[in-house]
């Protein structure tokens, strides 16, 4: 049976460049409210490129719009809203596949999603009920991305150079960058993560008390922070 769910959850998107901290913060918040909310990662939801020989999986632009199925993110979303339980995708960076298995995601009062391109499509951008963007330095989030590729995806550095200055980079300014000026709330990548954490439970208090027709008099938050 599904947990308890909120009668219309708060949908936040924790969106900036690649590096800039969301998993992070995603994190900070998860860990703050505890069973009051759940965590998407945008990257799960990575087309299944089984079908493409290793060689043409590796040319695909992943920081386009096009590279994710959004849709099914959107669907999930509304599920969650609705109080059922969702089946995530497991993605695999380093072939680029999904896996058969796949994460069993309850409905929360809160329901945290993080990725780079959340605000690049107006349908998915108008999905959540809080946007916030993490802002962090371009070098400071380069130098990051080719430590966690390195470590965590089996990549060389040659390779993270070359996918930056192929598509992470001008993908950026196209998709990424523009997301800034339609956050709700900009939180730095490069501050203590206290700071950033305060800043969007205080932004999500705001949320909550906005007059919503199918919201229920409970609070989600109940009394962290007070």
């Amino acid at each position: 049976m599904n947990p308890p769910s909120h009668p219309r959850a708060l949908t936040v998107a924790i969106v900036g460049g690649t590096g800039s901290g969301k998993t992070t913060l995603a994190r900070a918040l998860a860990g703050a409210l505890g069973d009051r909310c759940a965590v998407l990662d945008h990257d799960s939801y990575y087309r299944d490129l089984s079908h493409l020989p290793p060689a043409e999986r590796a040319a695909v632009n992943f920081d386009h719009p096009d590279a994710l199925e959004n849709a099914l993110l959107i669907q999930h979303l509304h599920r969650l809203r609705a109080g059922r339980t969702i089946e995530k995708p497991h993605y695999c960076f380093s072939t680029h596949t999904r896996l058969p298995e796949v994460e069993r995601v309850a409905p929360r009062p809160v329901m945290l999603v993080e990725g780079i391109l959340l605000m690049a499509l107006p349908e998915l951008r108008s999905a959540f009920d809080l946007r916030v963007f993490v802002d962090a330095d371009d070098d400071v989030r380069a130098l990051r991305r080719l430590r966690r590729d390195i470590r965590e995806r089996d990549r060389t550095i040659e390779s993270v150079c070359a996918q930056w200055l192929a598509t992470v980079r001008p993908m950026h300014k196209r998709y990424v960058a523009p997301a800034r000026h339609l956050a709700d709330l900009v939180v730095s990548g490069e501050d203590p993560i206290e700071r950033s954490m305060r800043s969007v439970l205080e932004q999500l208090k705001k949320v909550e008390a906005r007059p919503r027709p199918d919201s229920a008099s409970s609070t989600l938050l109940g009394e962290f922070g007070a």
